[in-house]
């Protein structure tokens, strides 16, 4: 039976070392009862759990985890995996990695010189004095983690180092030995200690690079102000922010950081918000605008009333969003999970046929022995591990420098093959803000049609109700109370004013109304043409069965934004397809569409028909992406492969969305398709360097072609690579169209 998730939990997991690591500890994970899924992020050393509350409590994932060989704890706060990655995790110590080296330097130069032909040999009794440390003291978490590794009845990095070196340090042992032997042969004890010295070298390099993929959320993270200027009685006190409360005003001075998200109720400035909505310039705010914490205050000083606190602020939920994709297992990660899991055990029997074919058929046990050592050595399941996930870390992390919140990682990955993007019109493409252009009465009377349209819409969040109650205002016109209101998904809305039912609402509700319009249909036609979106307004006739009468007509005029046409044309650049889907009328949908070159055009559709657009999209032209900010917008976003919404919109909207703007410009859906793009050939070209470098290395260590200082090097390297490599997205920068 399926479990139904109810609750979630995060634990830091120390002690993995690769892909084999990782798989171990998720299946650990995924017995416990109550468990529905079970997710580990190796560059994070993290785990993200969902199951049953009633079954799962976090000592049980815990003693799962540590039943597997590793230790763990429950990750707590809002901001659990960055914090533990940047702060309370202690950084990968240097000093065993220099000691290491100092001890193996005497034994490398020795090699060296016999290789040119000097006498410099060391005496076996000092070798030995030199390996053995570096062997059984500072190489003893290989055996650690191995023998956790083989107790749990699987196998990860740290055995087959484990193994290697001590196959390798004990053929040198037994040389030194063997009285048949002595000082006649070379001993091996470099080949052990220089490939610990390189492994850990390695797994240092690669935790200084893992720390830069969290650089995103850590920039986050430093946005957070400590302390806020509360306005108290009159007076302004500093307080910690977790003392600030929704409706405290708090004031913030010029070039300070603004502590909370809320309402200017006194100022005017120039703010920067930059590192939250990836907008360079500075945004005017003046009272009455929000603003959200992080953002910096520019020249002005502003009072500020505090409308969200703690994890429901605006930067609280943008770090969720990151640190949930980052988490979160793409689906390409799933073919790597099955190479992993078998991969130690293959490496062995590899390494065991070795020793056996160079032993038996050559005769020479001592090359079997180091030709096997170099096959152990060689192979690594670290740089199969973190080939996917720390390019999404990176891609992630750059994504919400410059305003794409990407919620988890199978959007970031379908993204990239989207072949159609099909745009809203309100407030995707235009401002957004329409402004009541015209106004018709049937019975002459324009100020009592205006009254009743905005009383019914009181309250209303819907943007053309706004620039109805906004007219009805600036003429100081007195509303009236509404009654039995509801508003009609894609049509419009009805209630009851001063006594009368009333109906306002577009073309379509005044159809099944079966409501007269010939009056003003030809000046509704003339509207449409010149791009104004055109409402009715009827009134419910006191004769029973006879339909509404017309009252009048409202007509509002929309700008298309600034940025929309290079939206468009950076898409069109990308060779993508774009459609305009509309609830609004054909002749505005048009018109917008015309001047933007959007072909393909579907207007007056309702918000289950965009649902059904978007799936005929899909079946025709491929992986589609929806854009959209509104609650009409909801079944469409949800129906498309990849959802895109506006953060300016609604939260259902984001809610139903793979991906969040962070600032109402439709270029960013480019942008974010091209991040996208990037970031999946990182995790191609990475898996591919992981899978070749094995599928290479381990048949020319087999066949005797590589030593085991060579092998170690390599294998000491291959992960760091795989890191360096994700973190080159860090230099992506969103192209600008040229027109």
């Amino acid at each position: 039976m399926k479990i139904k998730p109810n609750n979630e939990w995060q634990l830091a997991i120390e002690g993995m070392t690769c892909a084999s690591c990782a798989n171990r500890v998720e299946k650990a994970l995924s017995k416990v009862p109550g468990v529905a899924t079970a997710e580990i992020n190796l560059a994070l050393e993290t785990a993200q759990v969902s199951g049953s509350a009633n079954e799962v409590t976090i000592a049980k994932l815990i003693a799962a985890v540590i039943a597997a060989g590793f230790h763990a704890h429950a990750l707590h706060s809002e901001h659990a995996e960055a914090a533990y990655l940047s702060e309370s995790k202690p950084h990968y110590p240097w000093w065993p990695i220099a000691l290491s080296a100092a001890l193996s330097l005497p034994l490398v130069l020795a090699m060296l010189a016999k290789w040119l032909g000097w006498e410099g040999q060391l005496s076996g009794w000092l070798q030995w004095t030199l390996a053995t440390p570096v062997q059984f003291w500072l190489g003893a978490r290989f055996y650690k983690a191995g023998w956790n590794a083989l107790k749990a009845g699987a196998g990860n990095m740290d055995l087959l180092v484990a193994l290697g070196t001590s196959a390798a340090y004990g053929l040198s042992v037994y040389l030194l030995l063997s009285p048949s032997h002595a000082g006649s042969h070379h001993l091996y004890f470099e080949s052990s200690t220089i490939v610990i010295t390189l492994v850990l070298l390695g797994k240092w390099l690669e935790v200084r690079a893992k720390v830069q993929t969290t650089e995103a959320i850590r920039a986050l993270n430093a946005l957070r102000p400590d302390k806020a200027s509360v306005i108290q009685n009159g007076q302004e006190q500093q307080v910690a922010i977790a003392s600030v409360k929704v409706g405290d005003v708090v004031a913030v001075r010029p070039g300070e950081r603004i502590a909370v998200d809320g309402r200017i109720t006194q100022g005017e400035s120039q703010v920067d918000e930059s590192l939250i909505t990836g907008e360079s310039l500075p945004v005017t705010k003046k009272l009455g605008d929000m603003v959200t914490g992080g953002a910096v205050n520019g020249e002005g000083l502003l009072y500020v009333t505090t409308t969200a606190i703690g994890a429901e602020s605006v930067l609280a939920r943008i770090v969720r969003l990151v640190e949930s994709a980052q988490a979160k297992k793409a689906p390409i990660q799933r073919l790597v999970d099955k190479v992993s899991a078998v991969f130690v055990p293959v490496v062995i029997v590899i390494a065991l046929l070795t020793l056996l074919a160079w032993g038996l058929l050559g005769g020479d046990w001592q090359v079997a022995i180091l030709n096997a050592v170099a096959v152990l050595v060689i192979a690594c399941p670290c740089a199969l591990g973190l080939a996917t996930p720390t390019a999404i870390m990176v891609g992630t992390g750059v994504a919400a420098r410059h305003g794409i919140l990407i919620k988890d990682a199978e959007a970031l990955e379908l993204a990239h093959a989207v072949k159609t993007v099909a745009f809203d019109k309100t407030g995707t493409l235009t401002e957004g803000h329409p402004k009541l252009v015209a106004l018709e009465s049937v019975a002459g009377d324009e100020a009592n049609i205006l009254v009743l349209a905005a009383s019914l819409q009181v309250g209303s969040e819907h943007p053309l109700a706004k620039a109805v109650i906004t007219a009805a205002q600036d003429k100081a016109l007195p509303l009236q109370l509404s009654q039995e209101v509801q508003a009609i998904p894609g049509q419009g809305i009805t209630g009851v004013v001063d006594g009368n039912k009333l109906y306002l609402g577009n073309i379509r509700m005044m159809a099944d109304l079966r409501v007269n319009l010939s009056k003003f249909k030809q000046h509704a036609l003339t509207l449409e043409a010149e791009g104004r979106s055109v409402s009715w307004l009827a009134q419910a006739s006191s004769m029973q069965n006879f339909a509404p009468k017309l009252l009048g007509l409202l007509a509002f005029g929309d700008s298309v934004k600034a940025t929309a046409g290079n939206a468009i044309a950076l898409l069109a650049q990308q060779g993508i397809k774009t459609v305009l889907i509309s609830g609004d009328n054909q002749g505005s949908t048009a018109n917008v569409a015309h001047q933007l070159g959007i072909e393909e055009v579907y207007a007056q559709v309702l918000p289950g028909e965009k649902a059904d657009i978007v799936a005929k999209l899909k079946g025709n032209d491929g992986l589609v992406a929806m854009v959209g900010d509104g609650l009409n917008d909801a079944p469409a976003l949800a129906a498309a492969d990849v959802g895109i919404a506006m953060s300016s919109g609604t939260d259902v909207a984001m809610h139903t969305s793979g991906i969040t703007l962070m600032r109402g410009d439709p270029a960013l859906v480019a942008q974010a398709i091209e991040i996208s793009q990037r970031t999946y050939h990182k995790i191609r070209q990475n898996l591919f360097w992981a899978f070749v470098y094995n599928v290479v290395g381990i048949p020319l260590a087999a066949f005797g072609l590589l030593s085991p200082v060579v092998a170690g090097a390599a294998m000491a390297l291959s992960s760091f690579s795989v890191v360096s490599n994700a973190l080159l997205l860090k230099l992506w920068r969103p192209k600008v169209h040229q027109k």
